[in-house]
């Protein structure tokens, strides 16, 4: 096969109407427009429609129509019936040999919805314990914590090596109530969803090892707080999302107990204990699997039906807290679930709220994801809203590094053609989160990622560098900002926090060491953001992707980053806003000529 990627384009309508998406309802009309260069020779165009699910294949009647612009126009018109994921299989014999091309179609549920309160918006992750501490509220220590006293200077606990076992039992006093006294804060900031990591009562301070999952933790303030935070945010019409780690428990927990912690009960205690069934013992009961062999996070047997019902059951765990007031869930490690747990989980959560989200952690595009030998369909309108788009995250900051825009464009261009563009609507949009490095430190380019532990606990990124470092960190989020999804904050980044991997990504929010230039600019994004309707369900397309410059547009609204030499280019629309070092000057003919510098970015709107 040429490789070459001009030889072959593609357009689809569906139900008559051009869709940037190729994920679509089941039973539409479906006709594709097949672009193959003339450069070819093509002839004897055939099309196959494999549905991944059972091997099946059927013929698509593949007819010649039409030349345009140096191409041979193929039309191939049929529906899919069925949900699925499904491959459209093109070979065309030419002067070159057979070519083969595949495009990916997804056929998703009738009535697939995502909820519309998230579109438009900004949502802010909060790892709890080092967000905020309350001035009316002192956390009152538990047993077998350690409380660090300096917030602004305080060093977390860390292993000489990374992944070597380690208590995580030192708390900074981060609580829902100190969340409760920044709402102001996030507001400014055009926050319009929480997303918080576990709360629930576990011995970390990061809460992946649940110990009760009906009991928010007394360190954080217990029920009442979360309660309380429910009913302000509502006030605010605000919203939040709960992180819901339902593949594992802590060893130390209600369920397991292996340290004798909660009584006689737990499965480690007894084979009759009601949760003995949840967990997969190879040598009763000190031999049992666990997540990623850490001995305090014995995982769920994906086939336990006693568990499934306790999270995901009518009276379970997750419409316990929807019940409450929250508006969704981010399902930890979401891979590991099984798709019965995701689909009776979405079931419940949309009976009590029709409006209810469901984010999954998935690494890659999960349209076609295939986890531990099983292709998911996480997109097909039973499982899951949408997922964090550590993809798209990953095309950024290499964008950033390197000015390859087709790369960017490349990326991009495939996800949100193989995603429902529902789904691409309600995407976590992120440059951080709790699992990478600072963005920050990984826009420095000072070598910060290789350090150890030792070095990185007292590590700061230099002025002159730093400076730097910043300026990618406002491309990155502009970037974030106006592709199609919704752009989350990871607490601090807006402030120019610093930190390298786990755990020193989880520092104290440092309220006096913010960069107050740095706050002021991801203010005015939020501003911008909300200003303009093309960021909720606004269209999609990629305009250029040339010599370092990024332009793309969102239904009448034009965006561009150019990493490049300075740029020069007509436009009939008006600015609606520039960087600091670029220009706008009015032409004779009432049109714009636009000065973009290198490293700057812009946005274009219809006045």
């Amino acid at each position: 096969m040429l490789n070459n990627n001009n030889i072959f384009k593609s357009e689809l309508l569906v139900n008559g109407k051009k869709s940037a998406s190729y994920a679509f309802e089941k039973g539409s009309e479906l006709k594709f427009a097949l672009y193959i260069s003339r450069r070819i020779g093509a002839f004897n165009v055939r099309a196959e429609i494999f549905k991944d699910s059972d091997g099946s294949v059927r013929n698509a009647d593949c007819q010649w129509s039409d030349i345009k612009n140096g191409y041979d126009v193929y039309t191939a018109a049929f529906s899919i019936d069925s949900v699925g994921l499904y491959f459209l299989k093109i070979k065309v014999d030419s002067a070159f040999g057979e070519q083969c091309f595949e495009l990916q179609l997804t056929a998703y549920k009738k009535g697939f919805k995502t909820p519309r309160w998230l579109k438009g918006g900004i949502m802010y992750q909060i790892f709890c314990d080092r967000f905020a501490r309350s001035e009316k509220h002192p956390v009152t220590v538990k047993k077998g914590a350690e409380l660090y006293t300096d917030w602004e200077n305080g060093i977390p606990q860390f292993p000489e090596t990374p992944g070597d076992p380690l208590e995580n039992n030192c708390f900074f006093g981060g609580s829902l109530y100190g969340i409760i006294e920044r709402l102001d804060y996030l507001q400014a900031l055009g926050v319009t969803t929480l997303y918080l990591n576990p709360i629930f009562d576990a011995a970390s301070n990061h809460k992946y090892d649940t110990a009760d999952y009906l009991k928010v933790d007394e360190m954080f303030g217990g029920d009442g707080a979360l309660n309380l935070l429910i009913s302000e945010l509502k006030k605010r019409g605000m919203h939040i999302i709960l992180d819901g780690v339902f593949n594992h428990t802590g060893a130390d927990s209600v369920y397991f107990n292996k340290f004798g912690n909660y009584g006689d009960g737990g499965a480690y205690q007894s084979k009759v204990s009601p949760y003995y069934d949840w967990y997969d013992f190879i040598s009763y009961p000190d031999e049992y699997q666990t997540w990623w062999g850490v001995k305090i996070l014995p995982t769920i047997k994906k086939n336990s039906e006693s568990f499934k019902e306790f999270i995901c059951g009518s009276e379970g765990v997750a419409a316990h807290y929807l019940k409450k007031g929250i508006d969704g869930w981010r399902l930890d490690v979401a891979d590991e679930l099984s798709d019965t747990f995701l689909e009776q989980l979405r079931k419940t959560a949309r009976k009590i709220n029709p409006e209810s989200y469901i984010l999954g952690e998935v690494w890659e595009d999960a349209s076609n994801k295939i986890a531990y030998g099983k292709r998911r369909s996480y997109f097909q309108g039973t499982e899951l809203d949408a997922v964090m788009n550590y993809p798209v995250r990953t095309a950024i900051i290499d964008f950033i590094t390197t000015g390859n825009a087709e790369a960017l464009a490349s990326e991009a261009s495939l996800l949100y053609r193989n995603y429902p563009k529902q789904v691409s609507d309600v995407q976590m949009n992120l440059l951080g989160t709790h699992d990478t490095e600072r963005i920050l430190n990984t826009l420095a380019f000072d070598g910060s990622l290789e350090m150890t532990n030792r070095e990185l606990s007292t590590y700061r990124i230099p002025n002159r560098t730093r400076k730097e470092a910043t300026e990618r960190v406002k491309l990155a989020a502009f970037l974030c900002y106006t592709l199609p999804g919704v752009p989350c904050i990871y607490y601090g980044d807006e402030i120019g926090m610093e930190g390298g991997r786990d755990p020193f990504n989880r520092m104290p929010f440092a309220y006096a060491k913010a960069d107050k230039a740095l706050l002021a600019y991801f203010r005015r994004l939020g501003a911008i953001r909300s200003s303009l309707s093309c960021f909720k369900e606004g269209s999609f397309e990629i305009i250029s992707s040339r010599d370092g410059l990024f332009l793309y547009k969102r239904d009448d609204t034009f965006c561009a980053v150019n990493l490049g030499a300075s740029k020069i280019f007509v436009s009939e629309t008006p600015f609606f806003e520039l960087t600091e070092d670029d220009s706008a000057v009015m032409c004779d003919d009432g049109r714009y000529r636009y000065s973009l510098c290198k490293g700057s970015y812009a946005i274009f709107k219809k006045q």
